[in-house]
């Protein structure tokens, strides 16, 4: 079995340049509006948005979660599967 990152996105979310907490609340807005199923990747350069507040939201809304750091390009990609 794959993982996240292996599967084709429903939606992108772009929060390149924010600063916390915005590239949570932006997620998780988008996640409320997404059907059950779907798979959201963000893309993130905040390291405690995407390292720290992200993963621990996932967890407690018990969503899948994975994430792939981009080291060449600075942002990590961020998979949130609803469920």
């Amino acid at each position: 079995m794959g993982t996240l990152r292996d599967e084709e996105p429903t939606e992108v979310l772009d929060v390149l340049g924010r600063v916390c907490p915005y590239p949570l609340v932006l997620t998780k807005k988008k996640i409320e509006k997404m059907a059950a199923g779907s798979l959201l990747k963000v893309l993130c350069d905040a390291p405690a948005s995407a390292t720290d507040s992200i993963p621990k939201y996932a967890e407690k809304s018990k969503l899948g979660f994975d994430s792939v750091e981009v080291k060449d390009k600075g942002y990590w990609e961020l998979y949130i599967k609803k469920s």
